[in-house]
């Protein structure tokens, strides 16, 4: 199932609009429960003001149950903080405590509260030699799906113990399979005193 709301990108641009956007990869019910599987969604928001400006997303179930709340939440003119604080309904078979558009929202929160440097897939060939992208997933996933090209692996498990091998002068680009160690690196980076940026919706995105 596709399904999307509000504005495109596309139509932003075409708009002259300032904009932010995030990918995210989360289940569409408790990973324990059997039958889950990633939904992928895109959501645009405004920088200034932190309204909802459109989503899309791709997946199998669940997915218009999802777009149905952000096309609610744009008509209200919600903002970010409020995708966070939504109690939408809850049981294994049909969504986990977290529900999808609850994630969307800590994403989103974290970029305009400051606390997570964000770059997409599409600015990565364009980089300059002063970055340095870093792979954080184990050897075994590596293996399985392939890599960045050019990227250094240094598993989560081991990036404190390997900060010293780090250049203070470097910007580093961290990414894992969907985002959510490369946050918690780029924390890990920043708190050390390292520029750092997370790559929006890790491997899987790219």
């Amino acid at each position: 199932t596709a399904a999307c709301t509000g504005l495109s990108e596309k139509s932003i641009r075409l708009l002259n609009m300032p904009y932010k956007k995030i990918y995210l990869h989360p289940s569409n019910h408790a990973g324990y429960y059997p039958g889950s599987a990633p939904i992928s969604i895109k959501l645009i928001f405004s920088p200034d003001n932190s309204r909802i400006l459109g989503a899309q997303a791709v997946g199998f179930d669940g997915v218009d149950k999802r777009i149905d709340v952000i096309a609610t939440a744009i008509r209200a003119r919600m903002r970010v903080s409020d995708l966070e604080e939504l109690d939408l309904a809850y049981a294994p078979p049909y969504s986990s405590a977290k529900d999808p558009v609850n994630i969307a929202g800590f994403v989103a929160g974290n970029i305009l509260k400051g606390d997570m440097e964000y770059i997409g897939w599409e600015d990565l060939p364009g980089l300059s030699g002063n970055h340095v992208v870093i792979d954080l997933r184990e050897g075994w996933e590596i293996e399985a799906t392939g890599t960045v090209p050019g990227a250094v692996n240094i598993p989560l498990r081991e990036l404190r113990e390997r900060l010293g091998e780090l250049d203070r002068s470097k910007t580093y680009i961290v990414y894992c399979a969907v985002g959510l160690r490369g946050y918690l690196a780029h924390r890990i980076l920043a708190q050390n005193g390292f520029a750092s940026k997370n790559l929006g919706g890790g491997y899987t995105t790219y």
